[in-house]
C-alpha cells in the first residue's frame, strides 16, 4: 500500500530555516517514516534568501506567508522566523487546517503564547514547539532513567547555557536584541531550553526567584542581517540602538509538588562558551551530568557502586541500545547538532495520525512561556512570583 502524502511548507529562511531544511531531507532518508514527505515550499522575506531553495531541496518558493499557509496542497506548516512573527502565522495555520511545527518560544508574550494554544487546539491539528535538545540521544536516556527511578528522589537540577557572541559591545544590534521582536534576550533564546529541559526531566516549575542584566545597553544599528555566525567583520552604521532585553538572567526555582532545588543561568556574555547548554541532575540513588558540546556522551554517578570503583562514569549514548541512535551509523559513531532537528521532526510526522504526542507541544511552549513570565516579574519585583 502506498504511503500517504504529506507537503511541507517551511516559513523563514535563516539560521533556523537552513537547521530545519536539513531534517525534513534526512528524515526521510534514514528512517522509516509512515507517510512520504514533500518539502514543498519555503518562503522567505526577501528575495535573496530563496536563492538557497533547491540547494536545500525545496520545491518551489514565495515571498507570500498568507498564501503559503492557505494553500490547499499545504499539509505542514514549520516556522522558523523571529518570535513576533510566530503567533500570526501559527493562528493563520491552524485556521487553515494544517499541522504546525514551531520554534521556541512560542512566542514574544505570554499571552500570544496562549493565544496560538487556543487556536491549535480549535484547529484540531497537531502541533509542536521546537524544544530540539530534548532529541538527543542522552537526554532521551535520562529521561528513562528518571522514569525508572535510577537517579531516586531528584535533590538538584542546575542548569547553564552560556554563549559569547555578543560580548564584543560593536557587535550590531540586531533582531534578537530587541524586545519587540524577540521578546526576551538570553533568557527566552536560550534560557528557554533550560526551562523546558527542566520540565520535561523533573517536572513542572512552580515558583521562582531572579536578577537579570544588560551588560551593554547600546550598539550600532545593523546594516543588512547580523547574525550568530556573523561575530566577525558584521556590517554596522554609526546609529546607535537600545538594547532592551537581557544579556544574562540568573534564576532559582522549586518544582511543583517536590522539594527539589534549581538552579539556571543564561548569558550571552561568558567568553570562551561557543554554545555551553548542559544540566546536573543529583538524586539520592546517582547524579547525571550532561553537556550539548559533548553531546554523545553523558556522565553518569551510581550510588550503588562499590566503595572501591565509585565516580563518575561516562556513558557513551550512540550505541545502539539508545534512542534514535539504530536509524544513523554503526554503533559508537557520533552524531552533532543538526540530528537533534531531524529526531524531533522524525518524532512528529510519526505520530500525524496518532493520539499521543510524545514531541512537545503548544501545551509546553506555554508553560516555559509561563516560567518566562514570572522570572521576568521576578526580577523586577526581587521576590519569589508564582508560575500561574
Amino acid at each position: 500500500m502506498a504511503k500517504k502524502r504529506i507537503n511541507v511548507a517551511l516559513i523563514g529562511a535563516q539560521f533556523m530555516g537552513k537547521a530545519h531544511s536539513n531534517a525534513w531531507r534526512q528524515a526521510k532518508m534514514f528512517f522509516d517514516l509512515p507517510v512520504d514527505v514533500t518539502m514543498k515550499v519555503l518562503c522567505g522575506k526577501f528575495p535573496e534568501e530563496l536563492a538557497v531553495a533547491e540547494k536545500w531541496g525545496w520545491e518551489q518558493t514565495s515571498l507570500h506567508w498568507k498564501e503559503v499557509v492557505n494553500r490547499p496542497d499545504i499539509d505542514v506548516i514549520d516556522i522558523c522566523t523571529p518570535n513576533i512573527m510566530h503567533p500570526p502565522i501559527a493562528i493563520e495555520a491552524a485556521k487553515a487546517g494544517k499541522h504546525i511545527v514551531c520554534e521556541k518560544p512560542l512566542a514574544s508574550v505570554l499571552q500570544d503564547a496562549e493565544t496560538m494554544l487556543a487556536a491549535v487546539k480549535k484547529g484540531g491539528k497537531k502541533h509542536m514547539c521546537g524544544f530540539s535538545y530534548r532529541f538527543a540521544p542522552a537526554v532521551q536516556t535520562i529521561k528513562k532513567m528518571i522514569a525508572d527511578g535510577s537517579l531516586g528522589r531528584i535533590f538538584h537540577f542546575r542548569a547553564h547555557y552560556q554563549q559569547d557572541w555578543i560580548v564584543d559591545p560593536e557587535f550590531p544590534l540586531n533582531w534578537r536584541l530587541q524586545k519587540k521582536i524577540a521578546g526576551a534576550g538570553s533568557l527566552g533564546d536560550i534560557g528557554a531550553h533550560s526551562i523546558d529541559l527542566c520540565q520535561f526531566l523533573v517536572g513542572p516549575i512552580d515558583e521562582v526567584c531572579a536578577s537579570m542584566r544588560t551588560f551593554v545597553k547600546k550598539r550600532p544599528i545593523a546594516e543588512g542581517q547580523a547574525t550568530i555566525a556573523s561575530t566577525k567583520g558584521h556590517a554596522k552604521s554609526k546609529k546607535m540602538g537600545v538594547v532592551d532585553v537581557d544579556d544574562a538572567a540568573i534564576f532559582l526555582a522549586h518544582i511543583k509538588g517536590a522539594d527539589t532545588l534549581c538552579t539556571f543561568e543564561a548569558t550571552r556574555f561568558a567568553p570562551g562558551r561557543r554554545n555551553y547548554n548542559g544540566f546536573e541532575i543529583y538524586g539520592s540513588k546517582g547524579s547525571v551530568i550532561w553537556n550539548q558540546e559533548d553531546m554523545n556522551w553523558f556522565q553518569y554517578f551510581n550510588c550503588a557502586d562499590p566503595d572501591a570503583a565509585q565516580g563518575f562514569r561516562r556513558v557513551h549514548a550512540c550505541d545502539g541500545a539508545h534512542p534514535f541512535v539504530g536509524s544513523w551509523w554503526p554503533t559508537g559513531h557520533i552524531l552533532g547538532y543538526e540530528h537533534l532537528f531531524t529526531h524531533e521532526i522524525v518524532t512528529f510526522v510519526s505520530n500525524l495520525g496518532k493520539k499521543a504526542a510524545p514531541y512537545p507541544t503548544f501545551e509546553d511552549g506555554v508553560a516555559c512561556q509561563r516560567v518566562l513570565d514570572a522570572v521576568e516579574k521576578a526580577d523586577k519585583t526581587r521576590k519569589w512570583e508564582k508560575v500561574r
